[in-house]
């Protein structure tokens, strides 16, 4: 095990959940949690969705590709763009004007029937699930790889560490 990667990683995790910390004690509404309370500049904006779109998953998806089929894994950008245009143009603008945060919310306001609520928030759990799974496997890989350990334990340490993120922030 190299030491230093073990300490880097440490204080970097014990960092990023002080400032976790703290952000989630200034949310108070939803408006808080998902907009900043309407306080953010373009530029922040900009680079929350750009954060949101450099996922682990995203990155280490992308690399994967470029590694197994080269050139022609490039082309699997153009699916991050598309779909960053699509969020902008076809979804943000809507909820927006609803003044919603979330597809799922703008579903639930639209039809008020129980069963689209229910199809809406099993939908969203399944595609949670699919989409931390896939960050889940990725970091575990990486963990195995940075910290010599087993892949079962790295990937259960990685579980931890994202619980406890979610715990603190909200």
């Amino acid at each position: 095990m190299n030491w230093t990667v073990i300490i880097l990683f440490t204080l970097m995790s014990i960092g990023t959940l002080f400032i976790t910390y703290f952000a989630s004690k200034k949310t108070k509404t939803a408006g808080s949690f998902y907009t900043a309370g309407g306080g953010l500049t373009a530029r922040q904006n900009g680079l929350a969705l750009a954060g949101d779109f450099m996922s682990a998953s995203t990155f280490l998806g992308l690399i994967g590709a470029f590694s197994l089929t080269g050139y022609d894994g490039f082309f699997l950008m153009y699916g991050a763009l598309v779909s960053f245009l699509v969020v902008l143009f076809l979804v943000a603008e809507p909820l927006r004007n609803l003044g919603k945060y979330t597809l799922a919310d703008m579903v639930t306001t639209r039809f008020k029937y129980k069963q689209v609520r229910g199809v809406t928030a099993f939908n969203t759990l399944v595609i949670s699930v699919m989409y931390m799974l896939g960050q889940l496997v990725a970091a575990g890989a990486l963990f195995k790889l940075l910290l010599d350990i087993p892949y079962n334990t790295s990937v259960i340490i990685v579980g931890i560490v994202m619980l406890v993120f979610v715990l603190f922030g909200g």
